[in-house]
Formats: C-alpha cells, structure tokens, sequence
C-alpha cells in the first residue's frame, strides 16, 4: 500500500477525488479517464493526506472495469453513488461531500463522455459555497486552513495562490502524469456501493449522442510570433512554384482546378 493510502493512520488532510469514466480516443474503449489520473495522482502525492475516490453514474461491467483502473493506483476502495443513465448527478455528489466533509476536492476539468460541458465543478463550488481554483498543478503546502498552490497559466507560466481551504480545484493536462494502473491491486480494489435518488436531468435526456467524425483538414495557415514576421511572410513570394494562374477560363475550368487543389491539400476526399 502506497503511503498515501486512504487507510494512513495519522492523517490530517481529508481529501477526495472526484473520477469519472474515460475513452479512449481511438477505441472508444472505456478507461480512467487522463485528468481524472492525474487527480488521483496529485492526491496521493500529497503528505499527511487521507484520499477517498468517489464516482456518482451507473453500476455496468463496463464501468466498473473502467473504475478498476483508479483502483490500480494504490486506492483500497471507490465510492460509488448509484445513478439513473441521465440523471443530473449533481444534487447527490453534493449531500455526498457534505457527509463527508473533506478540505480539498480535486477533478479532472472535463469529462470525456457523456455531457462533458466542463461545468460540474462550478456547480457543486455553487452548491457547496466553496471557492475554486481552475488548472491546478502543483500543491506546495497546507497549513492552518489554507493551501499554497501553483496555477497553471498559458505559455508554461506558473501562478502562485493561497486558497482558504475548503475548495475545489480541477486538474488538466498541465498536472503530473498519473502511474500506470497495476493489476493485481486493481482486482483487490473494492467498490462501495450505495444509492441516493436520481434526478433526471431532462434537458441531457433529449439529446442524441453521435459518434464524432473525423473534421476536413485547414489548409496550411502561416503562424508567426511577430508582426514582423507576419509581415514577411505575408509579403514573400511562395517558394514551392507549384502554383497555378488560370486566365481567361470557363467556369467549368475554374472549378475543376479549385477542385483538384482541394482534393490535393486532403480537405475533400
């Protein structure tokens, strides 16, 4: 058992992780999902800290198999709360962190199925009255109610913050990357069944889920950092020569040629 293990005795900081199902990006399989990894990942590299898994969605072999993959990182047991195919798992999330009471709640920034609007940890901050901090890297240190943090900003940039604890704090790509999931302690995992009422959430109810096709190629666009280099570029002579200048054609000829560079640069097919 790793030791920041939710069996630690001794610890100080409650803290728990909100997880949710993954897919893969070219099977569609179902998985842990990234953000959600690295979630757990900073959780448990956190000192003095008491961690505790929690998912709220149905209880299928395909998700449970998914959620084995938390399990896999060192986690005893997940909290599963039992919900309806497309209730809003909101109000139970919240009665269920209110009973627990934890000082830190971290998340991925989005989902990667289902709704996936990113909007959940706003949402349970909302109903929570807790403050949020969004692009979490780094957790430095936690002492007398506050954390000091590091926030992720553009360009590799870093933020320094002190948050009064309790918050809520979601994870991107910016975090750690997550271990990989072992399996024997992904088998010996156990899930903790139990159940609260589904509201439905009517509006995600009357949508249709399509599986997303492959979007046609940009054409090549120049990026520059600089004016001057926008400039330069915008004001060079193409150096490849294998343009075309059509004069005085039909436009039957016109839209041949249009076609054929369209189908050369992959955007038709």
């Amino acid at each position: 058992m790793p030791p920041n293990a939710p069996a630690q005795r001794g610890a100080q900081l409650n803290v728990a992780v909100l997880v949710s199902i993954g897919r893969h990006p070219l099977t569609a399989r179902a998985r842990r999902a990234d953000q959600d990894a690295r979630a757990v990942e900073m959780a448990l590299s956190l000192e003095n800290a008491s961690v505790r898994l929690l998912h709220a969605g149905q209880h299928e072999s395909e998700q449970e198999e998914a959620l084995r993959g938390y399990l896999g990182m060192g986690i005893d047991h997940i909290g599963l709360i039992e919900q309806d195919e497309h209730a809003d798992v909101i109000p139970a999330l919240t009665q269920a962190l209110r009973d627990d009471a934890p000082q830190l709640i971290l998340t991925g920034s989005r989902a990667e199925t289902g709704e996936a609007s990113g909007l959940l940890p706003y949402q349970l901050a909302e109903a929570l009255g807790w403050p949020i901090i969004t692009s979490l890297a780094a957790v430095e240190k936690v002492e007398q109610g506050t954390a000091v943090v590091l926030q992720a900003l553009p360009r590799g940039k870093r933020r320094r913050l002190r948050i009064r604890l309790p918050a809520i704090a979601t994870i991107d790509t910016s975090a750690p990357a997550a271990r990989q999931s072992a399996f024997g302690p992904a088998r010996r995992g156990e899930l903790s069944l139990s159940e609260a009422q589904s509201e439905m959430d009517e509006t995600l109810a009357g949508w249709q889920f399509h599986p997303a096709r492959k979007r046609p190629k940009r054409l090549k666009i120049v990026k520059s950092s600089s004016a001057r280099d926008r400039f330069k570029a915008a004001a060079a002579k193409a150096d490849g020569g294998g343009g075309q200048t059509l004069t005085d054609v039909t436009p039957e000829q016109g839209a041949e040629a249009i076609f054929k560079l369209l189908k050369e640069e992959g955007v038709l097919r």
